[in-house]
């Protein structure tokens, strides 16, 4: 997946959800989905929990905070 293919399917808007990274179309926030992830939730058990979630939108997500991370220096 090219940079701008996942930034189409990503999208930050101040009126929904306080501008946080969302899954373009629903008001589910990246955060949300890579925290599932991060705490072992399978992939079926989000999309019956968030049905406009797919997939891809799941991956997408990854990626996306991946590639937030290259960018970001945090003292830890």
């Amino acid at each position: 997946m090219q940079n701008s293919e996942m930034f189409e399917k990503i999208s930050s808007d101040p009126e929904i959800c306080h501008g946080k990274p969302c899954i373009r179309g629903t008001r589910i926030p990246v955060y949300l989905l890579v925290s599932l992830v991060a705490e072992g939730e399978k992939p079926e058990t989000i999309i019956s929990d968030y049905p406009s979630v797919t997939h891809d939108d799941i991956k997408t997500a990854v990626r996306y905070a991946a590639k937030l991370c290259e960018y970001e220096a945090y003292a830890i």
